[in-house]
Formats: C-alpha cells, sequence, structure tokens
C-alpha cells in the first residue's frame, strides 16, 4: 500500500514539471509567434529565383555530317556523288550513361547503321556491274576495233588489185580502161570511208570506255565514303570531360531511342567545368531590377554546406511563356566566380541577385506593417503603442524603417486583440508620412 502511494506521489510530481515545462515552451514559442524585433544592420535588397548550372564552353560530340549538297537519283541512298547522300535522321541505338567521366577516344555512343547499311550493299552490287560492264566494253571494243581493221586491210589490197589491173588494161579498148578507172575509184573511196569508219567507231568506243571507267571510280569512291561514313556510326569522345545529354528545344534530351536529325548531329556535349554559369527566368515585375555586374549569392542543393558568388552577365531583353506560368520571363544568366571540381551541369541552384544594399538600417518583417484608409503606416508595440512610422525601401521578407522604431524594439507581427486600446505615438510624423 506504501509503495503504491509512493509511485503515485512520484508520477504526480512527473506529470507536474512535465506541464510547468510544456507551459513555458508554449509561451516562448507563442511570444516568438506574435512579436518581431526591430533589427539594425546591413539590409539587402534582392531578387531571388531558382536555376541550374550548366557550362558556359562546351565541346560538342557530333554524329557524322551529311554533305548537303545536290542530290542524285540512283541508289537505295539518293547518291550524286562520292559523300552526297540522302539527309535523314538517325536513332541513338546506344549511349554511354550522363555524367559518365570520359578520355579522348572512348566510346560515347552508336547509331543506327541499318539504313545506310542497305544503301552500302546496293552500291557494292552497282559496283561489281560497273566493273563487268567495263571489261565487256573493252573486250568488245576490241574485236569490233580489230574487225575494222581487218577491213581496211582487205580493202588496201583491193584497191591494189584495182590499181594493178588499171596499170594493165592500158592497151585495152577504151571502155575496158573506163570499166578498171572506175572499180579502182570505188574501191579508194571504200577504202577512204572504211577509215572514217573506224577512226569515228574508235573515238566512240573511247568515250563510251571513259565513261564506264568514271561510273567505276565514282562507284569505288561512293562506296569507299559510305565506308568512311558509316565507321563515324561509333561515336567516341573528342577529348576528355564529363558527357551531357544534348537538351532538346522542348527541354527533353537526347537519350538511346532518340533521333538526330542532318541539321543538329549533336548527341552529346563535354562541358568545361572551368567556367560554370546559372540561368534563371526572373518575372517581368522584376526583370527591371536586374543589371549586368550585379553582385549574387549562389547556393546548390546537391552542396548544402557550400555558398559561392557570382555576377550577372547577360539580361534577355526578349520575354518568354514558360510550361505552367502565365507570366513573361525573361532568362538572365549569371557567372559563377571561381571553380569547384563538385560542381556539375543541371544541378539545380538558388539564386539571390543584391540589387542594393544599406548600412546599419533599422527593418522589420513586412507583416508588422498596418495601413488605415488614410495611407498613414503605423505598428503596435509589445509596450502598448500604435507607433507611426517612415518607410523605405523593402526585399522579400523586410522593410527599412526609416522613422518611428529604434534597434530591439518588439512590435506585434499580427493585429493585437484589442487594438483600440493601444495609444497613438509618433505624431509628429504624421505630416511627413501624409505628403510622402
Amino acid at each position: 500500500m506504501k509503495r503504491t502511494l509512493i509511485i503515485t506521489a512520484i508520477a504526480a510530481v512527473a506529470i507536474t514539471l512535465a506541464m510547468i515545462i510544456f507551459n513555458k515552451v508554449t509561451s516562448v514559442d507563442r511570444k516568438a509567434t506574435l512579436y518581431a524585433e526591430a533589427k539594425k544592420g546591413l539590409f539587402e535588397i534582392s531578387v531571388s529565383a531558382s536555376g541550374q548550372l550548366l557550362a558556359e564552353r562546351s565541346v560538342e560530340i557530333r554524329g557524322p555530317e551529311i554533305n548537303m549538297g545536290n542530290q542524285g537519283s540512283y541508289g537505295r541512298g539518293g547518291f550524286g556523288g562520292p559523300g552526297r547522300m540522302r539527309a535523314m535522321d538517325l536513332e541513338i541505338q546506344d549511349i554511354v550513361n550522363e555524367g559518365t567521366m570520359v578520355k579522348k577516344g572512348d566510346y560515347i555512343a552508336q547509331l543506327d547503321r541499318t539504313e545506310y547499311t542497305n544503301t552500302l550493299k546496293d552500291q557494292q552490287e552497282n559496283l561489281i556491274n560497273f566493273r563487268s560492264d567495263l571489261e565487256m566494253k573493252v573486250l568488245d571494243t576490241a574485236v569490233t576495233l580489230t574487225d575494222l581493221r581487218d577491213d581496211i586491210k582487205n580493202q588496201t589490197y583491193v584497191v591494189e588489185e584495182a590499181e594493178i589491173i588499171l596499170a594493165e588494161s592500158k592497151y585495152e579498148p577504151p571502155a575496158t580502161i573506163r570499166h578498171a578507172e572506175i572499180s579502182l575509184n570505188k574501191a579508194q573511196r571504200n577504202l577512204v570511208q572504211l577509215k572514217k569508219n573506224y577512226t569515228l567507231r574508235k573515238a566512240q568506243t573511247l568515250v563510251e570506255i571513259h565513261q564506264k571507267k568514271k561510273a567505276l571510280q565514282d562507284g569505288e569512291e561512293l562506296v569507299a565514303a559510305l565506308q568512311e561514313f558509316l565507321s563515324k556510326f561509333t561515336i567516341t569522345a573528342p577529348s576528355d570531360g564529363i558527357v551531357i545529354y544534348k537538351q532538346e528545344w522542348n527541354g527533353t534530351k537526347r537519350k538511346t531511342g532518340s533521333e538526330v536529325n542532318p541539321f543538329d548531329m549533336v548527341v552529346a556535349t563535354l562541358p568545361d567545368l572551368s567556367s560554370m554559369l546559372t540561368k534563371i527566368y526572373v518575372s517581368e515585375i522584376e526583370v527591371n531590377r536586374v543589371k549586368e555586374g550585379q553582385n549574387v549569392i549562389i547556393n546548390i542543393d546537391a552542396l548544402p554546406s557550400k555558398s559561392y558568388t557570382g555576377k550577372v552577365i547577360n539580361v534577355a531583353n526578349i520575354g518568354e511563356v514558360l510550361p505552367n506560368s502565365d507570366a513573361k520571363m525573361f532568362e538572365v544568366l549569371i557567372r559563377l566566380d571561381g571553380t569547384d571540381n563538385e560542381l556539375r551541369p543541371s544541378m539545380t541552384t538558388w539564386n539571390k541577385i543584391i540589387i542594393n544594399t544599406i548600412d546599419n538600417a533599422i527593418y522589420i518583417p513586412t507583416e508588422c506593417v498596418r495601413t488605415d484608409a488614410t495611407g498613414i503606416t503605423y505598428v503596435y508595440t509589445r509596450k502598448g503603442d500604435k507607433q507611426v512610422v517612415l518607410l523605405g525601401q523593402m526585399n522579400e521578407k523586410d522593410i527599412v524603417v526609416r522613422e518611428g522604431l529604434k534597434p530591439g524594439e518588439m512590435i506585434y507581427v499580427a493585429q493585437p486583440q484589442e487594438p483600440w486600446k493601444f495609444k497613438i505615438t509618433g505624431e509628429e510624423l504624421l505630416s511627413q508620412n501624409l505628403e510622402e
């Protein structure tokens, strides 16, 4: 029985102590919630916005470049000459993970070779036909010209025979002599005609052989160009760096399954991490306050223990409507001071652009300030005054009090329950308040 009473007493004491502690903590929290202190110190006027890191300079990792010159009409690819190929989108079959550190010459990506491989096969088959056509043309030409030379030689013999007959007929009757002369003349004209035919046929054949050789040469160069072109479908790093995927106009990134087009063959980039930028967007309401050269304090979500500084280097002249936003937003670029090997492109940043600073300013939270129907601004003090105040510049949280408060004074954050009990003080500031 006695033991039970002792335990009960101890429990009652513990509960009482807990209640006392809870009341004190609650009282402290309530006071912290009800009141704010007028502070004195450096007052910053700033514009803040989240952003994203990017490298100021980068090396592009590109796919094979397509010659966009005159395009022909033969073959699967529509080639008009060596290196001239039908432009088409190329699919990325494989690519290393974004953020991979690579050395010059390391593997980066593989593009789909199917269409151009088929084109190469077609052109290789054409090449076999070109060689065969040339060989046949050379053989045909040799036979044809040999036959024509034999005809000329035979006709030469006919002319010689006609000359002999004419010479032997000088004692014959005039009719016989005339017949011999006619035969010789016909034989000579046939010989001349055969020689002309031979010359024309030889020239024609040489042109045809030249065309066959040219077609073969073009075919060989075409196959060589295709083979070289296809060798570039396996993409390697042009220099050391970290792989960052190419970003499309709509914000998506090129990755496995994406396509690169003939006018933009960039597969990925190797950013220069020695000079980093953060890109932010500022609303049209605040953009006029942002100027090049202003100092910026930058925090990185991924590196919470670090803080960086930078400067505004560019403010866009034309606004744009971003997704999920109706207001016009203006792009602002900020260059970070110095370098840090831990920084990576696409890291999320929080940026505070310092618009202006005021030394030794007295300032309070903006929610402490009240304004009546006549435009007079005032605050409720903890000591029971309705204090008229003259205000200055403001930032996102606080506002400068030019006159009416002293550093350390406690003021109500929210309107007190019985505001009519507070007496008006600082009435001498009313005239200045109304004038302003």
